[in-house]
């Protein structure tokens, strides 16, 4: 039976099936930064996302700009994917364009970013949250343990859901996958954790795009009583915001009938902004579930730079070591205790959060 070990690399663990091998020395090896090229194939839903996307993109551009290098070719780049038949294209054209590293950005990605690598193995190319289909000594996969962060997230909803007396809180997911199912299942567990008997109305768009979809079922989420919704739909999500806002903006300041959002992926506190009836500001987003891609990514990449790739591996970032977290800001004393509390929970090994539903 072939054995298994856990290593520590870069403060997260990983876990390696042995026989493996150990990181990829290929054709890369160079500390030169005029040398060295990154490049990522998007998702659907563009750059500017204000999710997935853009929290890659933010990864990539820290590292180019902290080795001096411009946007384009011999620096770092993207190739924006309109639809999933974009992605074995864009990868063929960073291979043309002579990028050392690839990054295909989420799950979709996965069979193109596999085909690829098979056919050009002196290229390093990094599958973001999800594992390879088939493990090549040029490919390493980075996964986040997004159920925990949505552990935390639930804790905070259910504890604002009290706060109004509500007895629900909802959960809009965008497709029905392994990785969106790992958000559900943490939210739920995090919710159960502070009122077993509280309802979570969890509901998927069936896309990332669907903005039209996404804000009727958020809608009708707020019309059933529900006063807070965790979306982890990608840029579908975005309608989440924009059905809240709806609401918050006819009432005035301070109404308990406001409605909440919690973002994902990345810090989306700037959406929750607006203007209450009685015309003063505030801000809608109680929380938001971050996955840390962009600190990943410059690490990742600097590693393929120094030719020290963690080819043929999965590297898991998870609470403990900061791989993801959840914002505070906005919580109030109650929330931010309850978050607190189950943090501590979670990273010493108290509380163990359910990737599945089942």
């Amino acid at each position: 039976m072939v054995s298994r070990r856990n290593l520590i690399i870069g403060g997260v663990v990983v876990v390696v099936a042995a026989g493996v091998g150990i990181a990829a020395m290929n054709n890369n090896n160079t500390d030169s930064k005029k040398n060295f090229s990154v490049a990522m194939v998007t998702d659907v839903g563009g750059v500017d996302d204000k999710s997935f996307n853009e929290s890659a993109w933010n990864g990539v551009s820290e590292w180019g700009k902290s080795h001096d290098l411009q946007k384009g070719k011999n620096g770092y780049d993207y190739f924006a994917s309109k639809t999933n038949a974009d992605f074995a294209t864009n990868f063929q054209q960073g291979v043309s364009a002579g990028y050392n590293m690839l990054i295909g950005v989420g799950y979709a990605t996965n069979d193109a970013l596999v085909a690829s690598a098979k056919q050009n193995p002196k290229t390093d190319y990094v599958l973001i949250d999800d594992v390879a289909k088939k493990q090549y000594k040029n490919v390493a996969s980075l996964t986040y343990k997004q159920q925990e962060a949505s552990y935390l997230a639930g804790v905070a909803a259910a504890t604002k859901a009290k706060e109004l007396g509500d007895s629900k809180v909802g959960f809009i997911g965008g497709m029905n996958s392994v990785v969106i199912q790992s958000f559900e299942a943490g939210y739920i567990a995090g919710v159960k954790s502070v009122d077993p008997n509280m309802t979570v109305d969890a509901q998927f768009v069936e896309s990332f795009t669907d903005t039209a979809k996404a804000k009727t079922i958020a809608s009708a989420i707020y019309t059933s009583g529900a006063h807070v919704i965790f979306q982890a739909a990608g840029p579908a999500g975005n309608a989440v915001f924009t059905a809240a806002k709806d609401i918050n903006t006819d009432l005035d300041f301070g109404s308990k009938d406001k409605a909440w959002v919690i973002g994902v992926d990345m810090d989306q506190n700037d959406q929750g902004n607006y203007k209450t009836k009685d015309g003063k500001s505030d801000n809608f987003t109680l929380t938001s579930a971050i996955k840390e891609i962009a600190s990943s990514i410059v690490k990742v990449a600097n590693q393929s730079m120094k030719g020290e790739f963690p080819g043929g591996k999965t590297v898991v970032y998870g609470l403990k070591d900061g791989g993801v977290a959840i914002t505070k800001k906005n919580l109030d004393a109650e929330e931010k205790a309850a978050v607190e509390k189950a943090e501590e929970a979670i990273k010493s090994g108290e509380v163990t959060v359910p990737s599945t539903m089942k």
